[in-house]
């Protein structure tokens, strides 16, 4: 048996297409922000209606302020996978956070690192900032395009790799032999970009219209940090500069577009890189469900 994969950018539809599958089918969610608590409207963090006509694992566990990072979610996915199959289910793992799919797949590889040199890296980053992000893009375009603008800590981490062993972190990770207890069937839904922007920029209207901005001040009042990595997402991070005055309602709302459409593009990206998938686009096909379905049945 193959564990079917449904992976795919932000808004191209994959929550919508997993609500179909029926009892049979419990899902393991490959979704790093969808894991918080209390984050649920920024996330879009399926729904209690979602939830009920498909069983979700690995979401709405971890606080705001709980450290939790791909290691981790590599042993709690392979404990849903199992207690899955145990029941005699089929799991489907789905999202779109591909490290943490990579996780599960290709396990991780063994990397060298340096404490003193990580340090250095982070005080030259205070001094000059946006310096580590300008170096790796020259050293390894491929993990600067793959690692999110704001994610300072992987970003040092890709340049300490490339400064210690002269290999890039994105070569490291091809190259790794994959180890996994399982096989998979990968498919990755996509759009046609025009209508992946249109989808991306509806959902941002709604998740205003449906309270983004009292869900971060709640996650405030509550008292999270506002510099917390779970805060340091598309949505709140924009919504908190919002609240601060930094810019007014129009503009806030514009960069959570811009930077979701820009984050989808990078999803899609780094999808590509995976041999061996299936590629659906949503707007093209007329009978996604049953295609999906039977690329699953077929490999069960």
């Amino acid at each position: 048996m193959k564990i079917p994969v449904i992976l795919g950018p932000t808004a191209v539809g994959k929550t919508g297409i997993l609500t179909e599958f029926g009892d049979d089918f419990e899902v393991v969610s490959c979704d790093s922000r969808q894991i918080y608590k209390y984050m649920d409207i920024g996330t879009a963090k399926p729904t209690k209606y979602e939830q009920e006509k498909i069983k979700h694992h690995l979401i709405d566990f971890i606080e705001p302020n709980q450290y939790y990072n791909a290691y981790m979610y590599r042993l709690d996915a392979l404990k849903s996978i199992k207690d899955i199959l145990n029941r005699g289910k089929i799991p489907i793992i789905s999202g779109g956070t591909g490290l943490y799919f990579d996780s599960i797949y290709k396990g991780f590889f063994e990397s060298p690192s340096s404490l003193t040199l990580r340090s250095y890296l982070r005080k030259l980053e205070a001094k000059q900032p946006g310096i580590i992000r300008e170096i790796l893009k020259d050293v390894d375009p491929e993990s600067y395009l793959r690692i999110h603008q704001n994610d300072l800590k992987r970003s040092i981490r890709a340049l300490e790799i490339y400064i210690i062993s002269g290999k890039r972190m994105s070569e490291l990770i091809k190259n790794h032999k994959a180890h996994s207890p399982y096989e998979f069937n990968i498919i990755i839904l996509d759009r046609d970009r025009k209508e992946l922007h249109e989808r991306i920029n509806l959902r941002v209207e709604l998740m205003i219209k449906n309270g983004l901005i009292d869900e971060v001040k709640k996650l405030i009042d509550m008292g999270y940090n506002k510099n917390l990595n779970s805060l340091n997402t598309i949505g709140y991070k924009e919504v908190l500069e919002y609240i601060e005055g930094k810019y007014d309602y129009d503009k806030m709302i514009h960069l959570i577009k811009r930077n979701t459409r820009r984050y989808a593009r990078r999803q899609i990206i780094y999808f590509r890189g995976y041999d061996n998938v299936v590629w659906i686009n949503l707007s093209e096909e007329k009978y996604a469900i049953k295609k999906i379905r039977d690329l699953i049945f077929l490999n069960l």
